[in-house]
């Protein structure tokens, strides 16, 4: 999770609150004080409120949970003649953008640290280390509009990029530019490169790569153009609105821009979402009587605007806020706002003895062995995609797909663990070898309604990993089990037909293991053999 470097005596000024009252209600909001060092703290934010990322996010919040400044923020947004045209070349490549314009800025070091820091937060926090979202900060005086986004072929437009002292072309800086070689894989899909030009052809922005030297902010810089470009409308208008608001609340003014070519829009958009949510529902999951009014108010210290109507709140929820999705996120706001220890903890009604479930009996047994084997735990998401599936697996021919996915990449349910641990060992290529991990998690099928069941997968990869290996691997954890089991040729999966094998037990097969086929090694960039198995421990008979 991110951590945010909080200036202290800047955060007293911005709250008009002593800083011994900030460190003791700050982690009510969601946040964890780690350090003290001097005159700045380092504050741990959850990674689901991106508007957190700034000290001027935080104080925004502050001044509204301390009771010093209540409801919406409002933001004067002004119209600009700069218009930025979007080429049809980009949608193959990097196909949304959206922009502004930021002026009457004051900075100095600090603030030019805050911001860039913001930057870098959002790429993590919104956008997934910059693949679907990235930001170019300029300083405006030194370009001409309007502008242009549009995808080129490597060799055109050489530009200086940031932090070095000659021209480049997008291709040299994808090659040998340290951020080049850090971030080209998002562009390994395409042959061309997405840039940012103004009028006089002069290059802003390689997205998501890196910013031209040209454009770079300074001390002395008043007004800046921000571009937000990407591959998801919600998240780079998210980006969009917390950087602008962040510097309105330095004293920038916001103007508009107008997108031109594939759209014709005008950004930034700061109107508030609307929504109603029941006071039923607000009783229901906050689990106490919060009447209307304490609601609004609640709301109101959370920096919405809120009004009651019969038995429902209207809300208007700030642009800035990219979390709020569903009304429980609204309602989480409301409890937040109330005050959890307002909130007394009361024992469940249904008496009773715990007990540890069966399935998590033998997932504790199974990590056991497996870590008795030298193989390290790990965790990953149950949320996947048909493609990441497809490197390993199949795909399922009747998958469980999420209704309404918030991202292209979180599209149904996992069916198999495998996609994820090859994942893991593509983003520790360059650490030592051997490596060896193993997750039990949960998968789902559909057949005749979704099966929730559990999995032990494992990979390793090394220069001695073979068949045999991975063979005496899973006979180890079938005779801690005390399983009595077949063992029959597999000629599918991902393995190298002859070096793969089913495990059938009581006529059933409940699990696979081999050695895995250079195809799907160099699918994940890995240089070395590796193995892998995969076993339903529920059928499994002991």
């Amino acid at each position: 999770m991110p951590v945010i470097e909080i200036n202290l005596p800047e955060i007293e000024e911005m709250t008009e609150t002593d800083r011994q009252e900030i460190l003791d209600r700050i982690p009510m909001i969601g946040a964890d004080v780690e350090r003290i060092d001097g005159e700045k703290a380092y504050i741990e934010f959850f990674p689901n409120r991106p508007d957190l990322f700034s000290i001027e996010g935080v104080a925004r919040a502050l001044r509204g949970f301390l009771g010093e400044e209540l409801g919406l923020p409002r933001y004067k947004v002004s119209e600009s003649e700069i218009e930025m045209e979007i080429k049809p070349s980009v949608k193959g490549v990097r196909p949304k953008a959206v922009g502004a314009v930021v002026r009457n800025l004051n900075l100095n070091e600090n603030t030019v640290k805050t911001i860039m820091d913001l930057q870098e937060d959002l790429h993590w926090g919104l956008g997934r280390d910059r693949e679907k979202v990235s930001i170019g900060i300029h300083d405006l005086k030194q370009i001409k509009p309007p502008f242009t986004y549009q995808a080129l072929k490597p060799d055109q437009k050489p530009f200086i990029p940031l932090n070095h002292d000659r021209e480049m072309t997008p291709g040299e800086i994808l090659r040998r530019h340290e951020k080049g070689q850090e971030y080209r894989d998002i562009l390994s899909h395409t042959d061309r490169c997405p840039l940012i030009t103004d009028s006089n052809g002069q290059v802003l922005s390689f997205p998501p790569i890196i910013n031209s030297r040209l454009t770079e902010v300074n001390q002395n810089t008043k007004e800046v153009f921000i571009d937000v470009t990407g591959t998801q409308r919600h998240s780079i208008e998210k980006a969009l609105n917390i950087m602008v608001t962040a510097l309105a609340e330095r004293g920038g003014q916001i103007e508009r821009i107008r997108l031109s070519g594939t759209t014709q829009e005008k950004t930034p958009q700061l109107e508030p979402a609307k929504k109603q949510i029941s006071h039923t529902e607000i009783k229901k999951l906050v689990g106490i009587d919060i009447t209307p009014s304490q609601a609004v108010e609640a709301l109101r210290k959370m920096r919405y605007n809120a009004q009651t109507k019969h038995n429902q709140i209207d809300v208007e929820v700030p642009s800035y806020r990219a979390d709020i999705i569903h009304d429980w996120d609204v309602i989480e706001d409301i409890a937040i706002g109330y005050g959890y220890e307002n909130i007394q903890p009361e024992l469940p009604d249904t008496p009773g003895v715990g007990a540890s479930h069966p399935t998590e009996e033998t997932g504790n047994r199974l990590r056991d062995i497996m870590t008795g084997l030298g193989y390290n735990e790990a965790m990953t998401l149950t949320l996947t995609n048909e493609e990441e599936t497809a490197k390993v697996s199949q795909k399922p021919s009747n998958p469980v797909e999420i209704e309404n996915p918030i991202s292209t990449d979180h599209t149904i349910l996992r069916h198999t663990i495998l996609p994820k641990l090859m994942e893991i060992l593509k983003l520790n290529r360059h650490r030592d070898l051997p490596q060896k991990i193993f997750e039990y998690g949960e998968c789902f099928h559909q057949n005749n309604g979704v099966r929730e069941c559990r999995h032990l997968a494992a990979v390793s990869i090394g220069r001695e990993m073979n068949y045999s290996q991975i063979k005496s691997i899973a006979e180890a954890i079938l005779r801690e089990m005390d399983v009595e089991y077949k063992i029959e040729s597999l000629e599918n999966g991902p393995y190298i037909q002859g070096r793969a094998a089913k495990i059938i037990v009581s006529g059933e097969k409940a699990g696979e293991y081999g050695e895995i086929h250079p195809k799907v090694i160099q699918e994940y960039e890995l240089d070395h053999p590796a193995t892998a198995l995969e076993i339903e421990p529920q059928k499994i008979k002991n």
